[in-house]
């Protein structure tokens, strides 16, 4: 694996991801976990989340919002994270929560789930967007942090990459939705396969009551 290493003028490729966390630390907080969602938007499934501590500095190549990277290149960061991080959670609401108690509440109780996965409990939570008031532990917001913050950005990666794990097992179940293909989210093969064979019990009703018949 490549890593960014610092250059002789104290630069860093990767410097911007950590700017953030670096001034956080002087402000006195030591133990500062990133935490992102996959998943709020699409028509079926789960919504995940995932928290991330980083050892300070550690900034892999491609590190990035998730979105911004290949299917591919996430796969690759995974694993590495895994190795890396100082610790991580990942953690699911289920659609029967997100029908119960909306998208949004269904996504700060996956983001506090992973946050108990943590094995130690963080001094500032760092959450992508602009609404944390449901994170149980103190937090910021950080809009666009998936693509600012080293751990916010390793967070999306787990997150997504566990979510289109999940879709992809879940495509076995329902073959006809092509689950393996879009990962739940709402393309035009996705909506013709509801409009054909009805929703599936993964299916989020809601996100579903402005189909047109």
């Amino acid at each position: 694996m490549k890593r960014i290493r610092e250059t002789e003028s104290g630069e860093k490729p990767g410097l911007r991801l950590w700017e953030l966390e670096n001034t956080l630390r002087t402000e006195g907080y030591s133990l500062i976990c990133g935490v992102d969602e996959a998943g709020r938007g699409p028509l079926a499934g789960p919504v995940c989340a995932a928290a991330v501590i980083l050892p300070q500095g550690w900034c892999p190549e491609d590190l990035n919002d998730s979105k911004k990277l290949s299917e591919k290149k996430r796969e690759l960061l995974f694993p590495q994270i895994e190795e890396h991080a100082l610790d991580y959670g990942i953690a699911f609401a289920t659609v029967e929560e997100i029908e119960t108690m909306n998208i949004l509440r269904a996504t700060f109780l996956a983001m506090n789930r992973a946050i108990d996965r943590l094995k130690q409990t963080p001094d500032l939570a760092l959450i992508d967007g602009n609404r944390n008031r449901d994170i149980k532990v103190p937090s910021r917001c950080v809009i666009g942090g998936d693509g600012k913050v080293a751990s916010i950005a390793a967070a999306s990666i787990l997150a997504k990459v566990t979510r289109d794990r999940l879709m992809l097992s879940l495509s076995e179940q329902y073959p006809e939705y092509g689950f393996e293909k879009h990962k739940g989210y709402g393309t035009k093969a996705h909506y013709d396969a509801i409009r054909k064979y009805g929703p599936c019990p993964i299916h989020r009703l809601s996100f579903l009551r402005s189909m047109q018949p």
